[in-house]
């Protein structure tokens, strides 16, 4: 057995509550290695469509897109997205709805998963979100991802090709499928350590005790 903890996180780049549950996963995270008992932990990442049927290029706006697919009445979603944008400006993060551009996340799952490969994956998300949610870009087009791509290190050219080939729909699709498997309806969620399942985007105390409960789950194994 690795001497490191594992969080397997699913979560979607379209998904408001994944970027703040990252904030305060993050945080959990810090907490726990704070103690000199902690194991290392190693996280990742793992696709999640919550919205597969989403064109690459919607048009119209988020509040537009939601009132659709929920069925819910424009000023109700309007009211919704502030209070999105509160919490996530509680964990620092400043979501721009007015300008974010609605679009299919599955080419975005594929850079992913190559970023993983060139251990970049970390880096690569947190681009993503930010581009997604706090800058209005476009997360859908190969030209774009590759861009995105390139600032966090990866050859554009490479996530160019990558994304022309399909050469990560297959582990994409395994993911969707384990997500399936676990049962997982909504993101974020997270699997600590294969053992503990923890959904929504929790309280950094939460993280913090199920990665205590976890390793200590090693120490008397």
């Amino acid at each position: 057995m690795s001497e490191s903890l594992r969080v397997d996180i699913w979560s979607d780049i379209a998904c408001p509550w994944c970027f703040i549950g990252k904030r305060k996963f993050e945080e959990g995270l810090r907490r726990y290695a704070a103690a000199d008992d902690a194991l290392p932990v190693d996280v990742e990442y793992h696709s999640f469509e919550l919205a597969p049927d989403t064109p690459v290029d919607f048009e119209g706006s988020e509040v537009d897109f939601l009132a659709g697919h929920k069925g819910l009445p424009a000023d109700q979603v309007g009211q919704m997205l502030e209070r999105v944008t509160a919490i996530a400006q509680s964990v620092g993060l400043a979501y721009d709805f007015d300008a974010l551009r609605h679009t299919k996340t599955l080419k975005a799952h594929q850079v992913l998963h190559l970023a993983k490969a060139h251990g970049l994956q970390l880096d690569m998300a947190e681009r993503l979100f930010h581009a997604y949610f706090e800058e209005g870009r476009h997360v859908g087009h190969d030209a774009d991802l590759a861009d995105l791509a390139a600032d966090v290190g990866l050859d554009r050219e490479e996530v160019l090709a990558a994304l022309r080939a399909g050469t990560y729909a297959d582990a994409v699709d395994a993911d969707l499928e384990q997500a399936r498997a676990y049962g997982i309806n909504g993101v974020p969620f997270y699997v600590i350590d294969g053992r503990y399942g923890v959904s929504g985007a929790q309280d950094p105390t939460v993280f913090e005790q199920g990665l205590r409960q976890a390793a200590g789950d090693r120490v008397g194994a």
